[in-house]
């Protein structure tokens, strides 16, 4: 196997992804090694890997299933020296392994914010340390972050998971600059709703005191204004493939339902309009300054 620089951007075939094993990481895995690329995906345990072995199979293709936990650095460290030694290297790193997570930051326990942390942001973290060396010795390579429109507007009653893409995004922000000397692209894909196995677990309410009721109501009448039309996992394939690819790299893509919506018109609502938003005590009215703001319509049918 060879690689070699034009100039920016590497000629890319070896790509090792997180989170494998379900939604957008299994998508994601068959789509590059349908376009020829040579495609590791990493799960947990070679249990969870029947689905993608079916899929993969069904296209006519083959993902290299590889044991990573990402939440273990010696976990991270042995998955990405395997790949290393079966391929000779790894160009694209796609850390797509996470967990949800819901709660209001007075009710939610300090553990599930270090669990959600420890995955979302630390498994990146270990990920990124294992392949940045080699990337930098060639001088070339991407990393692709998985992160979240949670990562951009904090979305009401769930404070681990926003606090964790929030940590995602300044994390790759920082790290793309950080490596932009060595030749390295960074990018950073903030999906909206899209129809994965996440969505069926993000059914958590720790509402202890009863104080947050109205919280909860509009987190789920969100989520089930999303899923009436999702965005597909095959979608985000598609955008992954784009930032590892494009001859024009940004930082940040968005797709799914209200990824776009989000991402552009939160910098553009004021603070004081955003917290007036959650002061609304009726749920109607909150809807329609909801949709108001974002060009979204998330009262329930």
């Amino acid at each position: 196997m060879t690689r070699r620089t034009d100039g920016y951007r590497s000629v890319m075939t070896v790509a090792m992804i997180t989170g494998a094993n379900s939604g957008i990481g299994r998508a994601a895995a068959v789509d590059l090694a349908a376009k020829g690329w040579t495609v590791y995906g990493s799960m947990r345990s070679l249990d969870k890997g029947a689905k993608l072995h079916d899929m993969a199979q069904a296209a006519g293709v083959q993902v290299h299933p590889v044991v990573c936990d990402v939440s273990d650095t010696d976990s991270v460290n042995q998955a990405v020296a395997e790949i290393t030694n079966a391929s000779g290297g790894i160009d694209v790193l796609i850390n797509n392994a996470g967990v949800g997570g819901n709660g209001v930051l007075e009710e939610t326990p300090l553990d599930v914010y270090q669990d959600v942390m420890d995955v979302n942001v630390f498994g990146i973290v270990r990920c990124c340390q294992a392949v940045l060396p080699q990337m930098r010795e060639r001088g070339a390579g991407c990393i692709i972050n998985v992160s979240s429109v949670a990562g951009v507007i904090a979305a009401i009653a769930q404070s681990p998971y926003v606090a964790s893409k929030w940590a995602v995004e300044g994390l790759t922000e920082g790290l793309a600059q950080e490596v932009a000397g060595h030749g390295i692209r960074v990018a950073m894909i903030e999906p909206g709703i899209v129809r994965t196995a996440i969505m069926a677990k993000n059914t958590d309410a720790p509402n202890v005191s009863g104080a947050y009721d109205a919280a909860y109501r509009r987190l789920f009448a969100f989520y089930a204004a999303g899923l009436q039309a999702p965005g597909l996992p095959s979608e985000v394939a598609d955008v992954i493939y784009e930032a590892a690819t494009t001859d024009d790299p940004k930082l940040r893509y968005t797709c799914g339902w209200g990824g776009p919506e989000l991402t552009t018109r939160r910098p553009q609502i004021s603070d004081e309009d955003w917290v007036a938003l959650g002061a609304l005590e009726d749920d109607a009215a909150y809807a329609a300054r909801f949709s108001e703001l974002f060009g979204l319509t998330i009262a329930a049918e």
